[in-house]
């Protein structure tokens, strides 16, 4: 490893989630900036874990994913969590005082919106200016805004579909709708200008390229909005499930593409929300596995870290 490398780290940044009950309202009061939270919403909350295991598995599947990152790209990875412990400042601060120089950031999100990877990269940008303040060393920065045609990415996502079609008898595949989700944001992001609608329905269509999917045979739609009084992002997928399977459709494969880990917006959400629905309308539903810490998740990261790499300057 020459000497520029051996000062470089990376840092794959996440949400964050409560790792027990008793974590969720300190985790809720930090995600509404200190905002009270109201007990009605803290107790749905709590509810939406304790069913699927009373904690968050997000960051543990996270420092998984880095320890397989670290032994491919050869390079120390940390974990930074946006809304929760190890929080990015205290990361940052970590890696200031370890001798990092240069931080390669990944946000474990591929789609780029200002309310999502642009707030991520805001805390990023405060730890930093924190760790200057204390070390007097400016930490150099490449920050990965989206990933959201990287191929392998794509090549994994399309070959957990294609694994999970052959749940349904082979006769039956064809019929199959799939659906491709993402969480929902607010509508006044693309009044904005905000790439995020416009990124994931390339990547649905990459997909659908991918898996030879004629147009009648997907779909893209949204999820897991917030009740916040202002339009969000739609369809949202428990209305398009209900109208569809109102309209005939039997079996639908859900494959959330915004997301990559499990965590309640899919162990909740989808596995048991959209689930109860679908059921209430005689539909089967079936969803792919996470990408998780799949190697072929770690290998689109390591090609994320080996391209920012290579657009460093050599340095005399």
């Amino acid at each position: 490893m020459d000497q520029q490398a051996s000062k470089t780290a990376v840092i794959l940044l996440a949400y964050g989630g409560p790792e027990s009950l008793e974590d969720i309202p300190d985790y809720l009061l930090d995600i509404r900036g200190g905002r009270e939270t109201p007990q009605k919403l803290i107790d749905e909350i709590s509810e939406r874990y304790e069913l699927i295991g009373s904690r968050s598995p997000l960051l543990d599947i996270t420092r998984r994913a880095a320890a397989k990152l670290e032994r491919r790209v050869e390079l120390p990875v940390y974990v930074g969590m946006r809304h929760w412990s190890p929080y990015i400042a205290d990361v940052v601060a970590e890696m200031a005082a370890d001798g990092v120089e240069r931080l390669i950031a990944i946000c474990m999100a591929p789609h780029y919106s200002m309310l999502s990877i642009g707030k991520y990269r805001e805390k990023l940008d405060e730890a930093i200016q924190a760790a200057a303040a204390d070390t007097g060393r400016q930490l150099e920065v490449i920050f990965i805004e989206s990933w959201h045609t990287q191929p392998t990415y794509l090549q994994a996502l399309a070959d957990n579909v294609r694994q999970t079609l052959l749940r349904w008898p082979e006769e039956h595949r064809d019929q199959v709708k799939i659906i491709f989700t993402a969480h929902s944001l607010p509508t006044y992001i693309l009044e904005r200008g905000d790439p995020y609608d416009a990124q994931l329905r390339e990547t649905a269509q990459l997909l659908a390229e991918r898996l030879e999917l004629p147009a009648e045979r997907w779909q893209f739609t949204y999820q897991s909005a917030a009740q916040t009084g202002v339009p969000w992002l739609g369809p949202q997928i428990e209305d398009l499930v209900a109208d569809m399977a109102a309209e005939g459709e039997r079996d639908l494969l859900i494959a959330p593409i915004g997301f990559i880990a499990d965590h309640v917006e899919v162990l909740y959400d989808i596995d048991i929300g959209v689930a109860e629905i679908a059921s209430e309308h005689e539909a089967r539903i079936e969803r792919p596995p996470m990408l998780n810490d799949s190697d072929q998740l770690v290998q689109a990261l390591g090609e994320l870290v080996q391209a920012s790499l290579a657009s460093v300057p050599d340095e005399a």
